[in-house]
C-alpha cells in the first residue's frame, strides 16, 4: 500500500469524492505493458506514479490491438469513465472503452445468425481460425468445421486468405462470434 488518508489527505479526499460513471479528463502520462497512466485535469499529483488515473489494458478499447500504443499515445488527451478508487495504489481506475460504442453489439444488432459473411483470416490457433468480417469484428471457425469436409493440408486457410463464413452464434454477454463454413461451396474466395 502506498499510503493512507493521513499520509496523503488531498489525494484520498479527491479519489474518495469520485463516483461511477463520472467522466474524467486528462492526458496520457505514461504507457506500460500492463496499462496506461493518466494525469487527470483535476485533483492532486500522485506521489509515485506519473498520473492519478490508470487504465488497464482490458479497458483501453473494445477492438483487438497488439499493444497500448495502437490505441493511445503519450501526450494524448482522453476522457474516461471512472470505475473505482484503488485504495492500494491510490489511483482512479478508469475505462476508455466505456466511452466508446461496442462495435460487436452494433454488429450483432444488424446481422442475423445464418447470414453469409465475407472476411479475412487473421489468426490461426490450435482450435481453428479467426476470421475478421468487419472492422474490429472477428469470430472463430472451429477446427471441427474443416473436419466435416476433409481438406488437403494445402487447402487449409492461412492468415490473409479471404474466406466466406456463416454466422452460427452471437454470444453478446461473452462478446463472441462463432462461424461455420457454408455447406457445398468452396471455403476460400
Amino acid at each position: 500500500m502506498i499510503g493512507g488518508p493521513s499520509e496523503y489527505p488531498a489525494l484520498w479526499a479527491f479519489l474518495d469524492s469520485l463516483h461511477r460513471p463520472e467522466i474524467l479528463s486528462g492526458t496520457i502520462a505514461a504507457i506500460e505493458p500492463f496499462g496506461v497512466f493518466v494525469a487527470l485535469d483535476d485533483g492532486p499529483a500522485h506521489p509515485v506514479f506519473p498520473g492519478v488515473g490508470f487504465i488497464s489494458v482490458a479497458e483501453l478499447s473494445w477492438r483487438y490491438f497488439e499493444k497500448a500504443t495502437d490505441v493511445v499515445q503519450v501526450g494524448q488527451r482522453v476522457s474516461c469513465e471512472f470505475l473505482q478508487f484503488d485504495t492500494w495504489n491510490l489511483e482512479a481506475r478508469l475505462s476508455l472503452k466505456a466511452t466508446q460504442q461496442d462495435p460487436l453489439q452494433a454488429f450483432a444488432d444488424s446481422t442475423a445468425v445464418g447470414q453469409k459473411l465475407h472476411g479475412k483470416v487473421t489468426k490461426l490457433v490450435p482450435i481453428g481460425v479467426f476470421v475478421q468480417v468487419a472492422d474490429g469484428i472477428m469470430g472463430l471457425v472451429h477446427l471441427r468445421e474443416f473436419a466435416l469436409t476433409p481438406l488437403h493440408p494445402a487447402d487449409m486457410p492461412q492468415v490473409g486468405d479471404d474466406m466466406t463464413v456463416v454466422l452460427s452464434d452471437i454470444d453478446r454477454q461473452r462478446r463472441r462470434l462463432s462461424f461455420s463454413l457454408p455447406r457445398g461451396s468452396s471455403r476460400h474466395q
